[in-house]
Parts: C-alpha cells; structure tokens; sequence
C-alpha cells in the first residue's frame, strides 16, 4: 500500500473515528504501530500505512502487537496498538505486567468495543481494564474528540510514563464527523536505557514496582479531577442529571437537552469530586454507560446516591428511544410514544461470498454423517448457517482446536462413534491455532482439522497476513508452508492433504477417508479468498431451464448466486411427496467456479452464453 500525502494542518477532513485516530497518531511523532485486524478497529492500522515516517506491521495475533508496541516504547520512541475488544483477552498477559514496568516512550492503546453485536461474540466491556491494570481510559463521543484524545493521551502517557488506553465503540469507529487536523511533530527515539531493576519483572522486581503502581494511581486520580476532558454542561432542568461518556454522551444530549451532565472523557480513574459537584446540582442522578455498571459501581461504594442499570438495559447501545421511556418511568410521567421502528426490509441472512471456497468445505461436511465439528472465528463461522448446518461450535480464536481435542478425550456414550473435525481458517491458525494442534499431537487426538487457507483476513477486508506472502505495504514477504508447519508440529506427513475445494470428490472422499483414521490428520484448502487480486474469474455458469428437474441439489451448496425462481411439488411412483426447487443463475456475479454444476443431476447448469440484443429484438424483446 503505497503512502499518501497527508492533508495540511488546520485542514477541516470528514473523517470516521478510526480515521481520526490514525491521523492523530501519525501527527503525534508516534515511529512503530502494530495490530491484529479486528471489526470495528480494522481500518487504523490499514490508514496509518499509508502514513509516511511511520512503521506499521499486521502481526501474527494482538499479543504480539501490543509487545512490538512494548518494545518501541521501551526504546523511548511513541508507539501504538489497536485491537477489538476481544483482543485485549489476547494481549492481557504483557498489559497486566506492563503496568508495573510503565514506559518510556508515549503507548496508547485502541480498544474497540462492539456495543450491540454487530460482528462479535460477546459485548465485552474493555474500561475493566483500566480498573485491573491500573491504566487510565480515554473515551471520545465523536471523530473530532477521537483525534484530540489520541494527542492528549500521548501527553499523559509520558507524562505519567504509562500506557493509556483509548476507549472506543464501533458507533465511534465508523461513524464520521468534521475533524480539524495539525501538522506532525518529529520525535527521535531516546534508546533503550538498561534497567534490569524495571524491565526485568521477576519477582522480586515486581514487588518493589507494585507501591509505585498505587501511588500513580493516586497522582492519576488527581489528573482526572483536574483535567478539561471531564466537565460538565450546565442544564435549566434540574429534575434528572447525567453522568455519562463516549457515544452515550450524545445520546443523553440529543434525549434531555436541558440537563445537567457531567462527560467524562477521562474516566479512569473516576473523578469522585467533579461527580459530586453533579450531584449537588440536580434531585438525582442518573449514570448513563456502555455497558456494564462500572461507573455506577464506583459511585455508589463511595456513598454517592446514582441510578443506572436498574432502569437502563445491560446490554446494547443507550440511544434516545431507549433513555425517554426509562427517565420517564424514573420521574413517574407518562411514557412517551417512540415512533415504531420503520419497516424492516427483507431479511437477507448472513452468507459466504459467491464462489467462496469455504462453500465446498461446508457443502462437504453437511453430506458427511457422524460428525461433531468444532468451528472457529471468520468467514468461515457462516458454515454454521443455512443451508450447511455444519458447525456444533464455536467460541474465540483458535479455541476449534482445543475444543475438538476436548470432545474427543470427553467422549459420552451418545458421542464414542462420533467423527471429531475441527474447522479453522489460515489467519487464525496462525494467531492461536498452531498451540492446539501442537497439543492434539503431543496428547495423541483422534481429530480432523480441516485448515481452510483462502490468502487473507477475510472476515474483517482481506488484510494479509504470514501465509500470503505479502506484508501490510502489499510488498513481498516470506509466507508460510502450512504443509510443512503441520509437519513440523508432529503431524505425520500421510496424515497432511493439500486439495482444492472446488474439486468436491476429492474432497469429500479427502474428508471420509480422514475421519475414519484413529490420529490427527490436516486437510488443507488451498484456493484464494474470491475477493483479493489473487482470485481469478472464470466462465460464469446458467441454467437451462428445459433441464432443470427442480432436484435443487445446487442450493445445497450454499452460493448466493443461485435463486429459485419457484417451487412445486412432485408425487413420486413410490406415493412420496418430494418438494422441487427451480433455479437461475445470477450470470453476472457467477465467477464460474463449478461448484453448482458438480452436484446437479440433469446436467442443467451450461456456461453463460450472453444473449444480443438483436436477438432479444427479434424473440419480441427489447435491448433497450
């Protein structure tokens, strides 16, 4: 990816918060940045590539971004790290210890929340950090405010020598606002300075850090209760007031414009003074947070009197329609009429990508019986879905490796003639996978892995990673040999089979004869994600519908190109009744990748033969 010229300072840019942090970041003299793609935090490393007089680096998981981040930091230069909020869980081990070496160089650390679910498995609430790693949270409301927290949070890092997290929601990271712009500030890196005392965290050394962890704690408490991101907007209603931060900041706004309300933009730690100084503005205050009590918490083991998740949802975001009826329940008014919600268009359920790979894996494992499949984290969870049904699980990154082993070694009764597969995607094997085979290995499991490589981070863009051989600037890197990685973690080299999921026989006769064998065997899918450079397009496919029987085997394989154009029923000699489905084709999204046609019985799938429009003219048509 090549760099870009950034926009001058005082330059008013409409940027989503990502964006903005990107931008503050790279104006901020920050030299190395490193992150792992995760929705919604995906888009700030990719912007900061293009950055110039800045290294950024996909790294192998958000562990290892984080202690890339460590290391420049260390060596007193500024640095950055940006995961979703589940990667935090990843990176955990190196922060929870960081906190006690601090850092030299300014650390921000971007965490994205996915409040509401819109591409996670849980609604973790990441300001638990702060509280457990002794590390204070930034929390913008907006683009404009995601910028300026970036450079404030640098400050303070140094200025406290510790790492700061950024707080931020995916109604933050990919919404966009006017943001005005500065120029950038070189700095030169200090060099790493020898200090086995602080860096070396064995035991003895931890202790002495832990008393000057607890008196940062209070000096950043001070900072808190003194510092312009926490204020408060005066209100003519005094009924109700607010205590709130981050996007439920707006929402409190837009719902009660006429309230007290204290924002914290610096949260952690909690300014206890300036939320009494709320307090004793209103009859009674109301904490409004994204998601969990936290704040509310706090307050109330302080001898504060606040409401908050007794009238307020535990999960998802606080927008107005939800905030109206519960102050209103709270002050004991009628409750408002919310406008209904508008009509929902049709439902289009998640599914995989015309021509995907994954849909010959999926396919294959539905026609597969006695199976119990442990999936993974990506495009490939969708194998969960209709019209597959083929995935019994699925919980975090790389956990189908573990998991499967567990299954097999925990066998019921109900499960000891189960065939155990396990389903894990390129990238995240090689963020937290290759553990859990090496471990099916070493403890002798009776497990199929079926590593589906497709070149990409398809979930979140198709970012690169080690097994494409190309690095964040799309130039060539060394990429990895899954064969000989499988081989090298103890699984026998008969046991290890490269196919092409396109080629569903060999696949599925791949895939039977592997469950069958009592070890650990790996089928690895070797063919491009369908919407990277390295996908070629082939010959798109049509059905001809003086062929078409209605078997709707094709829609078995899951291909959105395909639709039924209607349905019927047939009585067969036997007196059953068997519904049909006939189809057509979308020519021009079809690739041509031969899945459809492989399981079609009358041979009705053909090679899309376009139509002129002469001779549309001459059947009674019109080409215009």
């Amino acid at each position: 990816m090549a760099a870009v010229m950034p926009a001058p300072a005082a330059s008013r840019l409409f940027l989503s918060g990502n964006e903005a942090v990107a931008r503050a970041v790279w104006e901020a003299g920050t030299r190395v940045a490193a992150a792992y793609p995760g929705t919604p935090a995906t888009e700030m490393l990719e912007v900061l590539s293009t950055y110039p007089d800045i290294y950024a680096e996909w790294s192998v998981n958000e562990k290892v971004s984080l202690e890339v981040a460590i290391g420049a930091a260390y060596a007193g230069s500024r640095a950055f790290c940006c995961m979703k909020h589940v990667g935090m869980n990843v990176a955990s081990d190196a922060l929870m210890t960081l906190t006690l070496t601090g850092v030299v160089g300014g650390l921000v650390i971007a965490i994205a929340d996915d409040v509401g679910l819109s591409s996670s498995q849980n609604e973790q609430d990441s300001r638990f950090w702060g509280r457990f790693a002794h590390v204070p949270v930034f929390e913008p409301a907006d683009s404009q405010e995601a910028y300026a927290m970036t450079l404030a949070a640098y400050e303070l890092s140094e200025q406290f020598q510790v790492p700061v997290i950024l707080r931020m929601t995916t109604r933050i990271n990919h919404v966009k606002g006017l943001v005005v712009v500065g120029e950038r500030a070189s700095r030169a890196g200090a060099g790493f300075k020898k200090d086995p005392a602080r860096f070396v965290m064995v035991p003895g050394n931890a202790g002495r850090r832990i008393p000057l962890m607890f008196k940062r704690d209070g000096e950043l408490r001070s900072a808190a209760e003194q510092s312009p991101l926490n204020y408060i907007v005066a209100g003519s209603d005094r009924r109700v007031g607010f205590i709130t931060s981050g996007p439920a900041f707006e929402h409190v706004r837009e719902a009660f414009p006429e309230a007290p309300v204290l924002k914290l933009g610096f949260s952690c730690p909690l300014p206890f003074d300036k939320c009494r100084e709320l307090a004793a503005l209103v009859e009674q205050v109301v904490v409004v947070e994204e998601v969990e009590p936290l704040v509310e918490t706090e307050l109330k083991a302080r001898g504060i009197a606040v409401v908050g998740k007794e009238i307020l949802p535990l999960q998802g975001e606080l927008s107005p329609n939800v905030l109206k009826p519960a102050i209103a329940r709270l002050l004991g008014e009628p409750v408002p009429d919310i406008p209904p919600a508008p009509a929902k268009v049709f439902p289009r359920p998640p599914t995989m990508c015309v021509a995907c790979p994954h849909l010959g894996v999926y396919y294959t494992l539905s026609q597969v019986r006695n199976l119990n499949i442990s999936g993974d984290i990506g495009c490939y969870t969708l194998g969960a879905g209709h019209p597959w049904q083929a995935m019994d699980t699925c919980v975090s990154m790389g956990a189908s490796m573990g998991i499967a082993l567990g299954m097999d070694k925990g066998r019921g009764e109900s499960d000891k003639d189960k065939r155990i597969v396990a389903v894990i995607g390129d990238s995240t094997f090689l963020h937290m996978g290759m553990q859990g085979l090496l471990d099916m290995v070493y403890n002798k499991a009776n497990v199929t892995v079926l590593l589906l490589d497709n070149r990409a981070v398809g979930m979140t863009g198709g970012q690169d990673n080690p097994g494409n051989g190309r690095d964040i600037y799309g130039e060539d890197a060394p990429r990895v040999d899954f064969a000989k990685l499988c081989a090298a973690l103890g699984v026998k080299q008969e046991r290890i089979h490269t196919v092409n999921p396109y080629e569903l026989p060999v696949l599925f006769k791949t895939v039977r004869d592997e469950v069958k064998v009592p070890d650990v065997s790996v089928i690895i899918t070797d063919q491009p994600c369908v919407l990277i450079k390295d996908y070629h397009k082939l010959k798109p496919y049509e059905v001809h519908d003086d062929k078409c029987t209605g078997c709707g085997n094709c829609l078995d394989v899951g291909c959105p190109a395909i639709h039924v154009t209607r349905r019927g029923k047939q009585t067969k000699a036997s007196g059953r009744e068997v519904d049909l489905a006939f189809v057509r084709i979308e020519s021009s999204v079809c690739t041509g990748c031969g899945l459809c046609l492989q399981p079609c019985a009358p041979d009705a799938i053909q090679h899309y033969v376009p139509v002129s429009p002469i001779k549309l003219m001459t059947k009674g048509g019109c080409a215009v």
